[in-house]
């Protein structure tokens, strides 16, 4: 490179270092000498920068590693706007995204137009809530969020108290639904990552032992139980076609199947995520927090792996709109034990028919329910009846 050619690099660099100090500004973060003007060279990416960095990313339950990577800059650019500080409409093909869209979404569910996830992407549902609203307050029903509409909303929300009113069209179609798997369409994505194991090899095919290796034969092993149950699986689909595809072709369920790695030979244990806020706990979907409880006790009634617990997060995975989704970390390849057991087909077979219980239980009545650990798959068939007995599977192993 010619050294003018350096000096533009290194120009472009130290003017990403001021533009990131300044969004993070924007995004809410007060951390002392971030400010550009609060310190004597503003192009440098110093430890203040870095703090401000983690801090932001802790509070969006994004990886906290103080590198501002892709992840980190899109969650900072929907975090540049507030409420009220732009116009907010429909855009065919490239949604608008930001917390402002979040904001108008959880005033639309106040109020009782908007059922939808609140997922800070203005789709279809929020312009028809939009345009429904307006039609209610004498506005005429465009269904962009304009300085009229927003003055008009706050005037109203004042006598409005919060709640989550953004879950009622995700339960009243669980409660419209039967307890039968039959007939239900679910969807089922896995981490395809091919770091080898440093813990043996896959117990019989003698292949590495990889993420991509369990979270295909464990997948594999659920879509076939579950197709003997009447289920229909399908790829998972984005939030664009999910809100605008054929609702008989909308996954009632989302599944995200992974194995964890860590460099720390005491990482061990399964988690579960739901969308849901880090900080605070609140589930953006409720039922897809009920489910990821549902299955991570019966993973944890029926292996011996740690169980790690259930947690919120604010991943993409987890924000299908209308479909509630879980996140499943089946254990840490980096760890010998956890290693051993997922090489084992036996045990991928036993994680499989946990999750098939787990989904199960979700969609029965209270008093259908069973105790975790207890329901077996004979007993999954009563809710599935066939006109024809039932083809045991085969354990595959």
């Amino acid at each position: 490179m010619s050294v003018h050619g350096e000096s533009l690099r290194r120009l472009d660099a130290s003017r990403r270092v001021v533009a990131l100090r300044e969004a993070l500004l924007r995004a809410g973060v007060t951390l002392s000498y971030l400010a550009p003007d609060a310190v004597n060279d503003p192009t440098i990416f110093d430890d203040h920068v870095d703090a401000a960095v983690r801090a932001f990313q802790q509070s969006r339950g994004l990886i906290v590693d103080g590198v501002a990577g892709p992840d980190t800059q899109r969650a900072l650019s929907e975090a540049q706007f507030r409420f009220g500080d732009r116009t907010l409409n429909y855009v065919e093909g490239g949604q608008l995204r930001g917390d402002d869209v979040a904001e108008l979404q959880r005033h639309l569910s106040h109020l009782g137009f908007y059922y939808g996830h609140i997922d800070g992407s203005f789709g279809v549902r929020t312009r028809y809530a939009v345009a429904e609203l307006q039609q209610n307050l004498g506005l005429p029903g465009t269904g962009v969020c304009d300085a009229d509409t927003m003055r008009s909303m706050s005037r109203v929300n004042r006598a409005i108290s919060p709640s989550q009113a953004f879950a009622l069209r995700d339960y009243e179609r669980l409660d419209r639904s039967t307890a039968a798997l039959r007939g239900r369409v679910i969807s089922v994505n896995i981490g395809r990552a091919r770091l080898v194991s440093p813990h043996g090899v896959e117990r019989l095919s003698g292949e590495p032992l990889t993420e991509l290796l369990v979270t295909t034969d464990i997948a594999g092993r659920v879509e076939r139980i579950l197709r003997e149950f009447g289920a229909r699986l399908v790829p998972q689909q984005s939030g664009a076609a999910t809100e605008s595809g054929s609702r008989q072709n909308v996954p009632s369920l989302n599944l995200d199947i992974h194995c964890d790695w860590l460099d720390q030979q005491a990482a061990s244990g399964m988690a579960a995520y739901y969308w849901g806020l880090p900080g605070t706990g609140e589930a953006r979907s409720p039922i897809g927090h009920r489910a990821a409880v549902l299955l991570l006790k019966e993973l944890g009634a029926r292996t011996d792996l740690d169980n790690l617990g259930v947690h919120a997060r604010t991943w993409d995975t987890l924000k299908v709109p209308g479909v509630p989704s879980v996140g499943l970390d089946l254990g840490y390849l980096s760890n010998a034990h956890d290693a051993e057991r997922l090489a084992d087909p036996v045990f991928r077979q036993t994680v499989a028919d946990s999750i098939v219980i787990g989904i199960q239980r979700l969609y029965l009545l209270e008093e259908e329910d069973q105790p975790t650990g207890t329901l077996a798959l004979d007993d999954v068939l009563k809710f599935n009846p066939t006109e024809e007995p039932a083809t045991r599977r085969v354990s595959g192993l």
